[in-house]
């Protein structure tokens, strides 16, 4: 696959010097990794273009997608890529009840299940029941199916599409005995040969894994330095024949905290770093860039919140708590008590976008500028009638509202991941300030982010606060904006479970508008224009802000993934990058070709 550096030929050698958070931080580098996807997109991120797929075609009635790969495409060991690797991923790990228990949506339309097939070693078919004209898109997205064999087979995930046969045999019970396999898995510290596999594939744990990607792990990623190495066999070459990556290795060093972090980006002790940079800090970037030999570059997101407010529809531990929760007027009471605007100020500098969680107007998937204020404006005087008119009358003495169940004073936890790109937990300590106006407690509870996610998936939480980045391209990375993705569902994960599965597990929304946003989601994938399924998330967006279904704050700012920090000896860099999770920020920027000019 031929790349035109964005500025010159590149020459080769050096390592790329980063920052990461630990062992939880994998995002860090699965997005500069990720040309191992079957499809991609340019630059702009708004045209699907090949990756480890030569072609493909979508057929009349799009009910199957046809992938074409390149021969003598090589896996890191040198040994064959081809359609035998997809088959393998499906027979053997897809359709492993023990692996993957029910069908992925990403693989489904119409809740029907897709199947694959291959027609000989460099041509595989994806076909469905019924048309899913969405699937190119998919292919292409961050997505189960899409993101690539380092995204989607790490932290236990089973997808993907694709995985190394010739590898991965071994550690399966059809090609080897159950009990060899359990016994090796135990002996190698885990609870049988399912956990076993799973840590084989993750590319971030296992320096013999065979991978795609232009970089791969040689020091894992729960040591003190993560380091990756050059691919001798990556796929892509120069515009002149010169076989990619240019940069020998990357080398991530943890540190301990955001600020540490950060203040070693501000001395110049980071070659190129997108990721944890914090907004607060630019003028400070600014001030410095000339002492630590970098330049500061801004790319502004289209996402609608980077702070959302996502309310787990699914929580029953406490059911007074869970019964506003699952209460319109509460939800929109709670939104309109939040001043945007002073959260604006403090925390993006003032150069952010307040309001609800729809996309910036650009986005084709925007329902209009008017939903981005509905139900989302600092208005404390309505707020306080919605919650008088649903019953939540009597207050303690400082004017909070009680319970109607006589417990004492309503509190709503507001869960927060320590290492959020942005403050999340100071964020909720000024909204928690706020609330007090409308006589709502709120209790701010900052974990670490592994524990975080840990008790998202238990159910445990009521609202946690993360960013709803990807949603501005709805269909491609839903999870921030829908509960239907098990692998994440802030929004709850009982409802994702069913969702996914058909209705065979997990549990149904009781909201009757929020099963009609989900029912609207899932009739897109048959859509046969791209204009048809726009006019399907407009509708999606107008639920989700109309319910309240989650709360936006601010975005449409370059807080998350955007403040960039770029040596001046490092070259084709982008003056400017999307910054989209469907692009794999800073991946759609081509990172085989960055080099160091001197």
């Amino acid at each position: 696959m031929v790349i035109k550096p964005v500025h010159s030929i590149g020459r080769y050698g050096g390592t790329w010097r980063r920052g990461f958070t630990g062992p939880g931080d994998s995002e860090n580098g699965n997005r500069i990794v990720s040309a191992d996807k079957v499809l991609f997109w340019d630059y702009t991120g708004n045209k699907v273009m090949p990756c480890i797929a030569k072609g493909w075609k979508l057929s009349d009635d799009g009910r199957s997608t046809t992938i074409y790969l390149r021969k003598g495409h090589r896996w890191s060991d040198g040994q064959p890529f081809t359609a035998n690797d997809f088959v393998f991923w499906y027979e053997d790990v897809y359709l492993n009840k023990e692996l993957q228990a029910v069908p992925h949506p990403d693989f489904m339309v119409a809740g029907k299940a897709g199947s694959l097939k291959k027609v000989d070693d460099y041509t595989v078919v994806f076909e469905f029941p019924e048309p899913n004209f969405l699937f190119v898109d998919i292919l292409a997205g961050s997505t189960a199916m899409g993101g690539g064999q380092a995204h989607q087979s790490h932290q236990g995930r089973t997808m993907g599409a694709y995985m190394p046969a010739h590898y991965l045999k071994q550690f399966l019970p059809k090609y080897t005995s159950k009990d060899e396999l359990e016994r090796r898995g135990k002996a190698a510290g885990f609870d049988g040969w399912v956990s076993y596999i799973k840590n084989r594939w993750d590319w971030r744990l296992n320096p013999e894994l065979p991978l795609l990607t232009p970089w791969k792990t040689v020091t894992p990623i729960n040591n003190p330095t993560w380091v990756m190495e050059r691919n001798p066999y990556f796929y892509q070459v120069d515009s002149e024949g010169n076989q990619l990556p240019y940069l020998d290795r990357i080398s991530m060093g943890v540190a301990e905290n955001l600020e540490v972090l950060n203040l070693r980006a501000i001395s110049g002790q980071y070659d190129l770093q997108e990721r944890h940079t914090s907004m607060a800090k630019i003028p400070v970037f600014l001030e410095n860039r000339g002492k630590g030999n970098y330049d500061l570059r801004l790319d502004p997101a289209l996402n609608g919140s980077d702070a959302t407010l996502q309310v787990n529809h699914a929580y029953e531990a406490d059911p007074e708590v869970a019964k506003w929760l699952h209460t319109r007027d509460f939800r929109r009471a709670l939104s309109l008590g939040i001043d945007r605007d002073q959260l604006n100020e403090t925390f993006w500098l003032g150069i952010g976008t307040a309001g609800s969680i729809i996309p910036a107007d650009s986005s084709p998937y925007s329902p209009g500028g008017e939903w981005r204020k509905k139900w989302s404006v600092y208005d404390p005087k309505q707020a306080n009638e919605l919650l008088d008119k649903i019953g939540l009358t009597r207050k303690d003495s400082e004017g909070y509202r009680l319970r109607t169940d006589g417990k004492g004073r309503l509190r709503i936890e507001l869960q927060t991941s320590a290492g959020a790109f942005i403050p999340h937990t100071q964020i909720a300590e000024m909204i928690k300030e706020q609330w007090k106006r409308i006589g709502i407690q709120a209790d701010p509870k900052e974990v670490e982010r592994s524990l975080y996610f840990t008790r998202a998936r238990s159910n445990e939480h009521q609202i946690a606060i993360w960013a709803n980045d990807g949603t501005e391209v709805l269909y491609l990375f839903p999870r921030h904006a829908l509960p239907v993705d098990p692998v994440e569902a802030l929004m709850g994960h009982p409802i994702a479970d069913w969702y996914a599965s058909g209705g065979k597990a997990g549990k149904a929304p009781k909201d009757p508008q929020l099963l009609k946003a989900l029912d609207l989601f899932r009739s897109a994938g048959g859509k046969k224009t791209a204009e048809e399924r726009y006019a399907v998330a407009q509708e999606v967006f107008k639920l989700i802000v109309d319910e309240q279904f989650s709360i936006g704050t601010v975005g449409q700012s370059p807080a998350t993934m955007g403040v960039r920090v770029v040596s001046t000896r490092m070259g084709n860099i982008p003056a400017r990058q999307i910054n989209a999770q469907h692009c794999r920020t800073p991946g759609s920027s081509q990172p085989s070709t960055f080099f160091y000019k001197s």
